[in-house]
């Protein structure tokens, strides 16, 4: 697994995919040194390097960056991987986009326009970080929670799949990119069914639960 941002839900990301024994390269925009103690706490598994360097030795790779950083995204290691986009549009944060604002494009079709040989699966943006890490479940687990993909691509949804239910969950398919507006910020699916924020270890999300939301979104 190779990560673009190792902020909080990237780094969530990483501890998950060691703990079910990935090997994980991590990367940020100020460089591998900064992720020294990041790799120390995660142990043997883990490692640090240049964003393309991690593009590169994945072969699931999760960007994890602010939407105004879609430019500076190493493309060429990224041609004909899986990749998996977590990544929330803020206008506060990332400036003014009009694509987004008019909701001609969902945010993943925008990334899509900066990795056009990257097979995009968004995954994980609708989760807060500290309930993607406490509500992780075995498989066959009563409680185990549910988490909505999107994508173009039958294989890379397939790869993200087999990731996700390696690190505790289950997964419901929400259509395209195109359809991945319906877990974007604010719309029913996000945050909420995982329980309040100020809740720290969440509560489970059941199947039936994912996808009432999903089907109650508006634009």
């Amino acid at each position: 697994m190779g990560f673009i941002g190792s902020g909080y839900i990237g780094s969530t990301l990483a501890r998950l995919a060691v703990a079910a024994g990935h090997q994980v390269v991590l990367s940020n925009s100020r460089g591998p040194e900064t992720l020294a103690d990041a790799v120390a706490e995660l142990g043997p598994r883990a490692s640090a390097a240049t964003s393309g360097e991690a593009a590169a030795a994945g072969d699931i790779i999760v960007v994890t960056v602010p939407v105004n950083a879609f430019p500076d995204l190493p493309a060429a290691p990224l041609a004909g991987k899986t990749v998996i986009d977590t990544c929330n549009y803020g206008p506060q944060r990332d400036g003014h986009i009009p694509e987004l604002d008019s909701k001609s494009l969902t945010s993943s079709e925008l990334l899509l326009r900066y990795l056009p040989d990257a097979l995009l699966v968004k995954a994980f943006n609708n989760i807060f970080f500290k309930h993607l890490l406490s509500l992780a479940r075995p498989a066959g687990t009563a409680d185990r929670s549910y988490l909505p993909i999107a994508g173009d691509s039958a294989p890379a949804k397939a790869a993200v799949t087999e990731f996700i239910e390696s690190i505790g969950y289950s997964v419901v398919d929400a259509g395209s990119l195109a359809h991945s507006w319906r877990q974007a910020t604010d719309t029913p699916v996000w945050g909420t069914p995982y329980g309040p924020t100020s809740n720290e270890m969440g509560q489970p999300a059941g199947e039936d639960a994912i996808r009432t939301a999903l089907a109650t979104a508006t634009r």
